[in-house]
């Protein structure tokens, strides 16, 4: 009994320990994904759907552990890049998208697809911004959960990189209120126009958001800085002069060594969460205000309505003069929390690149940077590494995903099982992977057959039983076997051991080394 007691006070101390871990997923490296999307399920925060370039579709129904990998075909409207998920009140999943279609011009609509199986089937697609042969870019959508309503921003061009100063781009804005089967007419939205090469003086980055009472506000970046817009009567109207937010120095298209092209385009947010920040307005983005070497990342908010906006608040906190890039932004709507994912290369002085990520909980007063990648990736500018990344966020679950590109391993995207509670705790990063991580088995509950995940630092010895609950060993997976530095994955089959139903125990140990976890057998 007493080395039972000793089992399960070393499987404690090595759940505390673990909780302070990010363990990263490789969601899929097939069809060169890029330019990711992700988003939860609010009323069921184990599904999500994502997405990738051109048309890599994702969706996961256990939290974000393991995900299924298809792809998106619309027959009709074609499917051209650009992805965006959302989940609406119905729980019906969208993936919105660029277009080719059978008929017409290349990018001259804006897709939004449907699934009413939660990822599984999807309808061939309605659309909305078609106006001849002009292309539309770069949308972004958003749910009011209130009514239902679908709201949706992009950027059209006269003539997508043309650099005739007599073609010109906008910021265009439709919505559905009837669960994406039919669309408004869309509606120009900004007041100063840019120019159509697809840089600083193109208006882009367009991304909406719902206010407390039903207002829509969005923001974007063009020849006047970064500005803003609002309606008050979901979408009918909108304001005769664009609100001036900041004048965002060294525009949003700018150099990253190792980066094919690279932007810092905003991201807008409003807090419903009831707290003490409800209804306060954010603009998330990235800028070169400090150097060409020197990228950082920044918030604004505004508490008056989007009327008034803050300076800008410097999110990375560290030392100047290292580059954070392609950010983006979500707010837990229960927590009123704040949510940053970017690049990062703070820990070196080469292309070495880190996944970092920001916790707000003050309303963007202060900020909690951890990094949240396991390993640094080195990127080749010769591969197109998309526009954007992307992070969701609902009641404490928080999933962000990249865009990995190891030089010749090819590009593959990620997410991360974030633990706010670790972050909360003030572990700092060196002690979050401590000599060994023992992962949560999947699936649990299981069967028949389930599997075990650990990972090493150091090279040993090391055992991985399986105890019942009564602390009695009813099986061996590895017996001191020597392991290198790395991550292993080992199958358990209960049926091999005879093991009835039940809660059972399964401990990695070593020198110095002894880490448990729960799982359950089920018939």
């Amino acid at each position: 009994m007493k080395n039972i007691f000793s089992l399960l006070i070393f499987g404690i101390i090595g759940l505390n320990i673990l909780v302070a871990q990010h363990q990263n997923v490789m969601i899929s490296n097939s069809n060169s994904p890029e330019e990711p999307t992700i988003y939860i399920n609010p009323k069921n925060t184990d599904q999500l759907i994502g997405g990738a370039n051109i048309n890599n579709l994702y969706y996961s129904n256990d939290g974000g552990y393991t995900w299924v990998v298809s792809t998106l075909s619309s027959a009709t409207n074609g499917v051209w890049g650009d992805p965006v998920t959302i989940v609406d009140t119905a729980e019906n999943y969208y993936f919105f998208h660029l277009s080719w279609p059978q008929s017409g011009s290349w990018i001259d609509r804006i897709v939004c697809q449907k699934s009413t199986d939660f990822g599984v089937t999807w309808n061939d697609g309605s659309y909305m911004g078609l106006n001849g042969s002009k292309a539309q870019d770069k949308e972004w959508a958003v749910v009011d959960w209130t009514n239902n309503n679908m709201y949706v921003t992009w950027t059209q061009f006269d003539d997508y990189g043309s650099s005739n100063p007599n073609d010109i781009s906008i910021i265009r804005f439709s919505k559905s209120t009837d669960e994406g089967e039919t669309w408004s007419e869309a509606v120009k939205l900004n007041e100063v126009d840019g120019d159509c090469i697809d840089s600083d003086n193109t208006v882009e980055g367009a991304v909406p958001a719902v206010g407390p009472n039903g207002e829509i506000y969005v923001g974007w970046v063009g020849p006047a800085g970064l500005v803003f817009d609002m309606s008050l009567d979901q979408g009918e109207t909108w304001l005769e002069e664009d609100i001036f937010v900041d004048e965002f120095p060294g525009g949003w298209d700018y150099n990253i060594p190792g980066i094919s092209r690279c932007n810092g385009l905003p991201i807008t947010v409003c807090d419903l969460s009831g707290g003490s920040n409800h209804g306060t307005i954010y603009i998330n983005w990235s800028d070169q205000r400090n150097g060409v070497d020197d990228t950082d990342v920044w918030l604004t908010k505004s508490t008056d309505g989007g009327d008034t906006w803050s300076d800008p608040i410097r999110v990375n906190d560290d030392p100047p003069g290292k580059q954070q890039f392609f950010t983006w932004m979500s707010i837990d709507q229960v927590t009123g929390y704040l949510w940053f994912v970017w690049y990062d290369r703070r820990n070196y002085d080469d292309d070495n690149t880190d996944v970092y990520m920001a916790l707000s909980e003050d309303g963007g007063e202060t900020f909690i940077n951890f990094k949240v990648s396991e390993e640094p990736f080195v990127p080749w500018s010769s591969v197109f590494f998309g526009d954007y990344n992307n992070v969701s966020s609902h009641n404490n679950v928080v999933r962000p995903i990249w865009t990995r590109l190891h030089e010749g391993e090819g590009l593959s995207v990620w997410t991360a099982i974030v633990d706010p509670d670790a972050i909360l705790t003030g572990i700092p990063d060196e002690e979050q992977i401590p000599v060994a991580l023992l992962e949560p088995n999947y699936p649990n509950p299981f069967k028949q057959s389930t599997y075990i995940a650990f990972k090493l630092k150091q090279q040993g010895a090391v055992s991985l039983k399986v105890f019942d609950m009564y602390g009695r060993e009813v099986a061996t997976i590895l017996n001191n076997e020597m392991r290198y530095p790395g991550k292993y994955v080992e199958q358990f089959d209960a049926s091999i051991h005879n093991l009835a139903p039940g809660v059972y125990h399964f401990v990695l140990s070593g020198a110095g080394l002894s880490l448990q976890r729960k799982m359950m057998l089920v018939r």
